[in-house]
């Protein structure tokens, strides 16, 4: 299977550059995963598709400030760092720009001090391992002299930090939004538990390998980033009864997804546990949990339209990306959305 297999054309204008004023406001095109079926929807419409004895599964995770500028010690070179992953206490994997010349012992300071760094090791693709020196709370500092680490596709600036989040973040911890959560609302969530569909939350820390395109041209040379996620008994135990009792397990965002697949054992049944994960779902994957899917609209040749592309027929997929551009919706993170049952 080739790369190129998932490519689409997409105009530069289609890519959302700031998020609705309104959240549930975004459009939906809703796919049938059998026949590829196509109805264009309002992202709120969605309650319409959720049956009493369905369980929603949505990401809590958080995303943190990661992204910093500081100053390299003593020359006063400029530098930006993007807090990838947390490895052990202050460790930390980050990629640099320009980082071509940080080696190991090279040292930087952000905030005018308050925080300082020790490259310890380079690691794969470039990015290095630092070690953080403070005083205080790390969350903390963060807060006070990082920014969002929006994707490279939104160059117009986020006034509203809050709306690279979802309105259930939770646990910090993630480099990236999963943005197929944005579109949720309090009121609309209270609507769903009003109809009788149990919610329940998974954590998956997002990092920013979700972005990158596959560089091998063959899918299967592809090495996937692991990611840490976490699923609670309470959680498990949602999904299972939901499982038991005929429902469907609808699970918002290509990073739910991940989690339960998993999770999953050969029935569909999840179990409780905090780990990492790089399972890499592509056309062939046969599902094991996830009956319906909510997600955004990917990037071409990315591992994210792999993922969609198996839930159903890539030909069918990438028909409905060609009417959704047809149909001048919104791409990417602040875009559209596309439920597919």
């Amino acid at each position: 299977m080739k790369t190129l297999d998932f490519n689409y054309t997409l105009p530069q204008e289609l890519i959302a550059q700031h998020p609705l004023e309104c959240r549930s406001s975004s459009r939906l095109l809703v796919m049938d995963k059998m026949d590829g079926n196509l109805e264009h929807k309002k992202f709120e419409d969605v309650l319409d598709y959720l049956s009493t004895g369905d369980c929603l599964v949505l990401n809590d995770t958080k995303v943190i400030p990661a992204r910093i500028l500081g100053q390299k010690d003593p020359s006063g070179g400029q530098i930006e760092f993007v807090l990838l992953k947390k490895i052990k206490g202050d460790v930390w994997e980050v990629i640099l720009k320009p980082g071509r010349k940080a080696k190991p012992g090279a040292r930087f300071v952000f905030g005018g001090g308050i925080l300082k760094a020790e490259i310890l090791e380079i690691v794969a693709e470039g990015n290095r391992l630092v070690r953080f020196e403070y005083e205080g709370v790390f969350e903390e500092i963060l807060d006070a002299i990082g920014t969002m680490p929006l994707p490279p596709y939104i160059t117009e600036k986020l006034v509203d930090q809050t709306r690279y989040q979802t309105v259930y973040a939770l646990h910090k911890g993630s480099a990236a939004a999963p943005t197929a959560g944005l579109h949720f609302t309090p009121e609309l969530l209270r609507q769903v538990s009003e109809k009788g569909i149990e919610i329940a939350y998974v954590t998956l820390h997002v990092g920013l390998g979700t972005f990158r395109p596959v560089k091998a041209t063959n899918i299967l040379e592809h090495h996937m980033h692991s990611e840490s996620f976490s699923i609670s008994e309470e959680a498990a135990a949602k999904i299972n009864a939901a499982k038991q009792g005929g429902g469907r397990i609808v699970s918002v965002g290509t990073t739910s997804t991940r989690v339960l697949e998993s999770v999953a054992d050969p029935d569909g049944f999840v179990h409780a546990c905090a780990t990492e994960t790089s399972i890499f779902i592509y056309p062939g994957y046969q599902f094991r949990c996830v009956d319906a899917l909510i997600t955004n609209f990917h990037l071409p040749e990315s591992t994210l339209i792999m993922l969609v592309s198996a839930f159903s027929e890539k030909e069918f997929v990438l028909h409905a990306y060609e009417e959704a551009v047809k149909e001048r919706y919104r791409f990417f993170s602040f875009g559209d959305a596309m439920l597919i049952k």
